[in-house]
């Protein structure tokens, strides 16, 4: 079966709209994120070479180099949402048959439910990037696509919040409640002034409208 990332948009879409568990919320997450990164790079390419940004070419040209690096980190994130949470799946799916199959059964669940939270607290960072990316894009790239710019923060700011949830879904369910508090003190501070963020991009856009 072909990779999720490599299948035509209305497939995926389909899948997506199906009664399988995967893809679900936390591939979409990691592709609105890929959205963000890839129109980060379309304002900066139609910003590269233009005579009138010649004063921001070199900064355009490093920031397209960041939101590409982005981009197929978050496309990776989508199959690997998929992948990780087939597993949990299968570790919910063992036999319960008696004492030992339970601990077994619930040791899988645990270990996995780890992974689980690493893939969206990865997913959550890398949105989290793109957002302040856009920022650049929207405050210095062309302003024929400024509003471009605009829809990467947004679709990154979805992004974000969409991985949140399923970092505090699996979390809940963990046992460590240690590496579960870690994890969530560690989203906090992606999420720190996120909001914020969002918003001075989101005005800054409209009001170069």
């Amino acid at each position: 079966m072909s990779e999720i990332k490599d299948k035509a948009i209305e497939v995926y879409l389909d899948d997506l709209a199906s009664a399988s568990a995967t893809p679900g919320g936390g591939s979409a997450a990691a592709l609105m994120g890929a959205q963000s990164a890839a129109l980060i790079s379309m304002v900066c390419n139609l910003t590269i070479g233009k005579p009138k940004y010649l004063e921001v070419e070199a900064e355009m040209q490093a920031l397209l180099l960041k939101s590409e690096v982005l981009r197929k980190s978050l496309m990776d994130m989508i199959k690997a949402d998929v992948d990780v949470f087939n597993r949990l799946m299968a570790a919910y799916g063992l036999a319960k048959e008696n004492d030992a199959d339970k601990v077994i059964r619930s040791q899988a669940i645990q270990e996995v439910l780890k992974e689980a939270t690493e893939v969206p607290l990865d997913c959550a960072r890398a949105c989290a990037e793109a957002i302040e990316l856009s920022r650049c894009a929207a405050n210095k790239g062309n302003f024929a696509v400024i509003s471009d710019a605009g829809a990467a923060t947004m679709s990154a700011y979805g992004g974000l919040k969409s991985a949140a949830l399923n970092v505090y879904i699996n979390t809940g369910s963990l046992k460590d409640r240690a590496f579960a508090e870690a994890k969530l003190a560690e989203l906090k501070v992606i999420m720190a002034n996120v909001e914020e963020q969002v918003a001075d991009t989101y005005m800054l856009v409209k009001t170069k409208l």
